[in-house]
């Protein structure tokens, strides 16, 4: 499928925007014991949607989507903590480091994965 440049960073912008203020609130109770996983999964699924909007089948690439979803990971984080002291009301949990390893982790499985279709692509 051809998608036009324009169309994909809108894509982008649009779910990144959801994204930032889905994680600005608190996981309803249900989900508390899957946090972590859900982190994980999150983070997995976003570097996958990406690579495929942009990639163009180069590591750069795929290193500095990596680099700028780990980064957001970090800021979603800080502005949650943040957003505690600002609104005076807690509408999320405290920074957690946690969730930063998860996504990380979410981020590195799918790298692997990433590399070894690359690299089994160029061989057949």
């Amino acid at each position: 499928m051809n998608i036009k440049t324009n169309k994909k960073l809108l894509i982008i912008l649009l779910l990144s925007t959801i994204s930032f203020i889905g994680f600005m609130f608190k996981l309803p109770r249900i989900f508390s014991h899957f946090d972590k996983e859900l982190h994980f999964l999150f983070y997995f699924c976003a570097a996958f949607i990406v690579n495929y909007l942009i990639d163009k089948n180069t590591i750069v690439k795929h290193i500095i989507i990596a680099n700028v979803l780990f980064l957001c990971g970090i800021f979603i984080e800080i502005a949650q903590q943040y957003s505690n002291t600002f609104f005076k009301v807690r509408i999320h949990g405290n920074f957690d480091i946690e969730d930063i390893i998860f996504n990380f982790m979410g981020l590195v499985i799918f790298s692997i994965i990433w590399f070894t279709y690359k690299i089994a692509k160029k061989i057949m």
